[in-house]
């Protein structure tokens, strides 16, 4: 097996200004100078995008859960803004799972649902100054993510 030594430029350019690498090491690729590659790096790099994906819908749950624990314990101060809140978050999240299937499972499995619920609830804790919303989430992820539906009073 041969060992590749990564040249000292590359790891430089890579601990440096991480565009300019990815740069570089596309340009290596389309020019079939596989040889080059930083490959260690160019798998980290890989993986750091799933996690980024998986962090970003993540918040965008912890959000729309937020405003739905708003709206359910706060009826009195309902807005416009909040319901709109509430389907655009759906919405993203909804073009975010159209284009990357694998993260709903994803998110199921690694209880990422339970970690965003717990960020939604400080957020809506820290808008209201309520203290009295559920430990765990009441609702399935199904009505969480459902275009018609709103918790009720």
């Amino acid at each position: 097996m041969t060992t590749i030594t990564l040249d000292k430029q590359s790891l430089a350019t890579y601990q440096q200004d991480i565009v300019a690498w990815a740069r570089e090491q596309a340009d290596l690729i389309r020019a079939g100078r596989f040889e080059l590659l930083d490959l260690e790096h160019i798998a980290d790099e890989i993986n750091d995008v799933g996690k980024s994906e998986a962090r970003e819908l993540e918040s965008r749950m912890a959000v729309l859960i937020g405003h739905l624990l708003k709206y359910q314990y706060q009826p009195e101060r309902r807005s416009s803004s909040w319901t709109l809140t509430i389907k655009e978050q759906r919405k993203r999240i909804q073009l975010r799972l159209k284009r990357t299937p694998s993260l709903k499972a994803f998110f199921i499995e690694e209880d990422r649902f339970d970690d965003a619920y717990l960020d939604g609830r400080l957020l809506a804790e820290k808008e209201t100054n309520l203290d009295n919303f559920p430990q765990s989430c009441p609702w399935t992820i199904d009505d969480v993510l459902s275009t018609d539906w709103l918790p009720e009073d």
